[in-house]
């Protein structure tokens, strides 16, 4: 029998918790519910791919657990916590010290990471020691290290590079070599390999699932690809409008979808298998946020929708801890 999660989060240390987490955006319009109830639990050294399509609410959801929400949005409801510290009572301070120490993100742009008109070591440097008491030598050494770890050739000479001089996967590369820093516990990456040529997106997602293992880092891996995550994510957590649809095993995900929607993400991934045929797509659009449908947010989309489906689904719990929200589940029970 597979561990539910909490079992699983118990044997192998729970690390982050998270419960009900609702986080809008007030406009003229009217309130936007970008994250509307998430609730994520991750153990120490576990990989988790959250998955869907833009607008879904995944890089939203990444930004709440580093309280990096500015107004017009604020985290109206929920509790998180991070090895048994409460994230949501941190103040400015307490942010401070645990972004990039903790807990560490990967953008999906590096220039968000890297600074301009500095040189790769002032940054590393930098990073360092703003978090740890160590001296110049001792964090240019480390800085060092952890360029070796993903890959960088010639690191010494890369150290002494300013951003504009070097490549799109090797600015991406430095910013991962960044997070790792300073040790964190959980890592949070927004689609850091989108904008990379595929052999490069390959190299650096072996290279993180490699470290992941290495250092027992735990890693919230934000994605709009399925295949993506299906070799690197232990668990993946399927989200749309602002909810999380299905969670399970990557192998339960991939090979025995329960939630219609989740069915369309895999058949929309190009395959070897159907060459030569039209690729599937998804029908209509994702829902506005401010106007969602009544029941089920993916009704109107779904070839599977029933008269059920006009109330809100319930978030039904397999043996095992397998969990969706779907009143015409694919090859499971109806709740």
């Amino acid at each position: 029998m597979i561990p539910t999660d909490n079992a699983r989060a118990q044997d192998a240390g729970s690390l982050l918790s998270i419960k009900g987490l609702k986080t809008y955006f007030a406009t003229r319009a009217g309130v936007v519910k970008a994250v509307d109830g998430v609730d994520i639990e991750l153990a120490k050294g576990e990989i988790l791919g959250l998955v869907g399509e833009s607008g879904s609410g995944k890089s939203i959801t990444g930004f709440s657990i580093l309280g990096l929400i500015d107004p017009p949005g604020r985290i109206v409801s929920g509790s998180m916590s991070y090895n048994g510290k409460d994230l949501t009572a941190l103040d400015e301070e307490g942010w401070r010290q645990l972004r990039g120490g903790d807990i560490a993100m990967i953008f999906q742009d590096p220039s968000m990471t890297l600074n301009p008109v500095l040189r790769i070591d002032a940054q590393m440097i930098e990073a360092m020691q703003a978090h740890a008491n160590v001296g110049p030598a001792q964090a240019y050494a480390r800085a060092r290290e952890v360029l070796v770890m993903v890959g960088i050739p010639s690191p010494d000479e890369r150290l002494r590079s300013y951003p504009h001089e070097l490549s799109g996967g090797m600015r991406q590369r430095i910013a991962i070599a960044i997070a790792l820093m300073n040790k964190p516990g959980l890592i949070i990456a927004d689609e850091p390999t989108t904008a990379l040529d595929v052999s490069i997106q390959g190299q650096i997602i072996h290279e993180i699932k490699k470290l992941c293992r290495q250092v027992g880092t735990a890693l919230i891996w934000v994605t709009h690809d399925l295949a993506v995550v299906a070799g690197l994510a232990d668990r993946i957590a399927v989200m749309y409008a602002g909810r999380i649809v299905e969670l399970g095993t990557a192998e339960e995900i991939i090979e025995n979808p329960r939630h219609p929607y989740t069915k369309g993400l895999i058949e929309s991934v190009p395959s070897r298998s159907t060459r030569g045929s039209r690729l599937h797509q998804i029908p209509g659009m994702t829902p506005s946020l401010l106007n969602l449908p009544q029941g089920c947010a993916f009704r109107e989309r779904c070839a599977y929708a029933v008269s059920a489906c006009g109330d809100e689904p319930l978030n039904t719990v397999e043996a095992g801890g397998r969990t969706y929200r779907c009143w015409n589940p694919l090859g499971g029970p109806r709740p």
